[in-house]
């Protein structure tokens, strides 16, 4: 660690400016900033490692080199991150005199509840419990899983098929809330033929969520499969054949007590935010803030669950334009306003966001604990990707130009000139770190120039970046940025589509209306970060910081638990929702 520390700062000498008033956007800059970010020496920068930490510093001193005053802690506002899943010491499986080593013939899934069970079994094929118009398909007909372990076939009957009928019910995690349900105490998957031949156990791999699934859920082999089952005089592979041939369910009780326990360690690591301040200079509305926002982190390594378009690739993902670029671009807009010359009115924060590649965690932190008043935040400007602007037909792209009345004329206004083409789309919702400001009625400007063929793999290189069409892109940018800055009114906001994301994926047939907590780390239902216009959850009386903890009488604790309930119902559906708020639970009537 002391040796990477000292390489850190042999290069950032090397890196940081000297303090340049008046200073003009440039190529040269650019590039510094982008090469040191997306050099292989950081890893890729992902969240909670000491080389996203080092990258962290060099913005921090970035901004504090240019005269901007530091916000938080020296700059940094620190949060906690659970970046890892690995096993505890406390998992054992014993079963008719076998008692196997953790790891070998059985292991818990990532998203298990630490727990220890002991109970009778019962089969229950593939874990459906499905009542659709085409399809009805019901594996706990015949047996109470009540208070036993409930061993489920991972997959569907059709696996064979492209296009298959259960593709939205297969998911692990469905599949367990449906056993929940039914009262089980725990759930043992099992692996056919014709998903894993060499019946391998699944991967220990973080799913980016520290929620629960409420009882203990482990995998075991088939070989281990077949000791439990003996007791009923039954095999997995035969059990697989004969649902799979007869596309029927087939679920009976075992009669042998497996006495279980999963103990899975989540690993966390210290992420930050990097936050500065420039302040204005008018009496009145220097107490007003723009925020200029760009998130620094990356994949990594890449590998399983990191993002990474290349599943098979263990390699630095550098991120030179996701987001390394727009992070230079956020370091030299803020060394131009401190060197412009020409005062601001209002007060800009500067905010290098971290965890957005695991969910907007860091902006979403940052709104929930401000270092500013939010409600004096009149806009919020976010750079993500805007190193990749096509020679002579490229175009910027900027969404949220609906958020403000004023948007898209202020655009408009600084559009003569460009060498560039500006395409406006007027949503507040996307996927990046504006969407957590959209959401508490900020009006944002997200810009970037586009995804890629490399987009999260690892060519996302340094020497594939449009640098001259970055500077051209951070001009235009500071130009409207000045202009916000100093208009003597402050923009007006209105809402431009939904304040969540507007598909969930397959499977779903209605929405809620609301934008989820994504970046819960709690277990104890899901909090509303916002509520749609004139969407069900408005019209029935939700407000935003309500806890769902029930949709149609069945429990929510998470947002896997939602969104698995949301594939249950039906547009038009009349459902009750259980909400706490402020302590006391509320029941309201609501029409999807």
């Amino acid at each position: 660690m002391k040796t990477l520390y000292k390489v850190f700062l042999v290069l950032s000498l090397t890196f940081i400016s000297p303090l340049v008033f008046g200073q003009e956007i440039t190529t040269d800059q650019l590039k510094e900033h982008i090469t040191f970010l997306a050099s292989d020496a950081l890893k890729g920068r992902k969240t909670g490692t000491p080389e996203e930490f080092i990258a962290a510093t060099y913005i921090r001193d970035q901004l504090k080199n240019d005269g901007i005053e530091l916000l938080g802690d020296d700059g940094f506002q620190f949060f906690e991150v659970v970046t890892g899943a690995e096993l505890g010491k406390n998992n054992h499986f014993m079963v008719a005199g076998h008692n196997p080593a953790p790891d070998s013939v059985f292991r818990p899934f990532p998203f298990s509840k630490n727990a220890s069970v002991s109970a009778p079994v019962v089969f229950a094929g593939f874990g459906f419990d499905i009542s659709e118009d085409s399809l009805t398909w019901h594996d706990y007909a015949n047996v109470d899983a009540k208070g036993k372990w409930v061993m489920i076939l991972r997959g569907d009957p059709e696996m064979d098929k492209s296009e298959s009928r259960f593709t939205n019910f297969t998911g692990a995690r469905a599949k367990v809330l449906t056993a929940r349900d039914k009262g089980a105490a725990g759930v043992l998957f099992v692996t056919p033929v014709r998903m894993n031949e060499k019946d391998e156990l699944v991967s220990l791999t973080f799913d980016k969520s520290s929620s629960d699934a409420g009882i203990p859920v482990i995998h075991i082999t088939r070989s281990l499969a077949d000791i439990i089952l003996a007791k009923a005089g039954k095999t997995i592979g035969q059990l697989e054949k004969d649902i799979n041939d007869n596309k029927q369910p087939e679920s009976f009780e075992i009669p042998v007590v497996v006495n279980g326990q999963a103990d899975v360690v989540l690993t966390k690591a210290k992420a930050q935010n990097v936050v500065g301040r420039l302040k204005g200079s008018d009496p009145s509305l220097k107490n007003e803030f723009i925020v200029i926002g760009a998130h620094y982190d990356h994949l990594g390594m890449g590998g399983p669950e990191s993002g990474s378009r290349w599943l098979d690739t263990l390699a630095v993902h550098n991120g030179a334009d996701d987001n390394a670029s727009g992070v230079a671009g956020l370091l030299e807009v803020a060394q131009r306003l401190a060197g412009s010359g020409d005062p601001l009115k209002r007060s800009i924060v500067f905010i290098a966001f971290d965890g957005e590649e695991m969910g907007l965690l860091g902006s979403k932190y940052f709104i929930n604990n401000p270092l500013i008043d939010l409600k004096k935040t009149i806009a919020m400007f976010n750079f993500d990707m805007i190193g990749r602007l096509v020679a002579d037909s490229g175009a910027l792209v900027i969404s949220g130009t609906g958020t403000a009345v004023e948007s898209e004329e202020i655009l408009k206004d600084h559009s003569g000139g460009l060498a560039f083409e500006l395409k406006f789309s007027p949503e507040g919702y996307g996927a990046s770190d504006q969407s957590s400001f959209y959401a508490e009625n900020i009006p944002v400007f997200f810009l970037t120039t586009g995804a890629h063929e490399d987009y999260h793999t690892p060519d996302d290189d340094a020497d594939r970046i449009n640098y001259m069409g970055s500077k051209e892109v951070l001009d235009f940018a500071y130009n409207v940025i000045f202009d916000v800055d100093n208009r003597d009114q402050a923009l007006t906001f209105r809402e431009a589509g939904p304040k969540e994301r507007p598909d969930y994926g397959r499977g779903f047939k209605v929405t809620l209306g609301i934008m989820p907590d994504f970046a819960s780390t709690e277990n104890n239902g899901l909090r509303v970060d916002g509520v749609r216009k004139s969407g069900p959850a408005e019209k029935g009386g939700i407000l935003k910081g309500d806890v769902i903890t029930a949709l149609n009488g069945k429990q929510v604790t998470n947002i896997y638990d939602y969104m698995n309930r949301l594939k249950e119902l039906d547009r038009g559906q009349i459902i009750s929702v259980d909400v706490l708020r402020k302590g006391v639970t509320v029941v309201l009537i609501i029409q999807l």
